[in-house]
């Protein structure tokens, strides 16, 4: 295990590797815990604008999913969601954190969302950005595109495809070009094994939409999120009893970095005032 200490910033971390890595910011003036789950072709990296704020007042754990980040190599030959949540909730039991509270962005609200339906005890609350609850009819073609050419076509030319449809207006340049050079870390197999995923994902995601769980939890969402910003306003008013849905102007569908002081405002007066 290694650790590091810097002052001047007034910050800890260490880094150890489980089976996916992880990075942990210590606050030793607080015992509640934040971990952050990136998306599909990102990292750990995309953190970097909430780390100092929420560092400010929890503990925080960054992860890199399986294939992504410093988590490159892995043997599974097939991704489940529940399996993907299983990773996070191993890296909780070898820290001894009994419950955090989770912050997402794009897929990695998934993941959260299943560990919040099999691990409920260890979910505090759920800050899910740019979520995903339904695959409308342009995803719906991505999704048969991807799966027709991701055995033939290169994946960052897919991978780039996809960031332009998802993050189309020039003022998405800086998250978009962000997220595809993280995709460039991830390997040709390991887009292939997640972008399977999508098989599994209608069934799973009609499940989340139906199902409301006794977790606070908060949407941040961009209002020119076009492909998921409307199955959020129809969960959110439906379970409205735990759910709350802040829309950002002028924003897409990554909202922690292109809107990174709102999006940190609202997800830390959430977190601190959710009871």
């Amino acid at each position: 295990m290694l650790k590091f200490i810097f002052p001047n910033l007034g910050f800890t971390f260490e880094r150890k590797k489980t089976v996916i890595n992880y990075t942990v910011y210590e606050n030793n003036k607080s015992a509640e815990w934040v971990t952050f789950v990136h998306g599909a072709g990102g990292s750990s990296a995309i953190w970097f604008k909430q780390i100092r704020d929420f560092q400010n007042h929890y503990n925080i754990l960054l992860l890199d999913l399986r294939g992504h980040g410093e988590s490159k190599k892995s043997y599974t030959k097939k991704y489940t969601f529940s399996g993907l949540a299983d990773d996070i909730y191993e890296v909780l039991d070898f820290l001894s954190i009994n419950k955090s509270h989770f912050v997402g962005i794009s897929l990695g609200t998934i993941l959260i969302r299943q560990l919040a339906e099999t691990y409920p005890d260890r979910v505090q609350s759920m800050v899910l950005g740019g979520a995903i609850l339904k695959m409308n009819f342009r995803a719906q073609v991505l999704m048969c595109l991807g799966t027709i050419f991701k055995q033939v076509l290169p994946y960052m030319l897919l991978y780039r495809f996809f960031a332009f449809v998802i993050l189309p207006k020039r003022k998405h340049k800086i998250p978009r070009q962000l997220f595809i050079n993280e995709a460039k870390k991830v390997y040709q197999k390991e887009f292939v094994k997640w972008f399977k995923l999508t098989k599994e994902i209608n069934p799973v995601l009609s499940r989340f939409r139906k199902v409301e769980l006794n977790i606070p939890t908060l949407y941040i969402m961009g209002d020119e999120d076009y492909m998921f910003l409307p199955s959020v306003k129809e969960v959110s008013d439906l379970h409205f009893k735990s759910s709350v849905l802040v829309v950002i102007d002028n924003c897409g569908h990554v909202v922690n970095i292109e809107k990174a002081t709102v999006f940190n405002e609202k997800a830390l007066y959430f977190l601190n005032n959710m009871q």
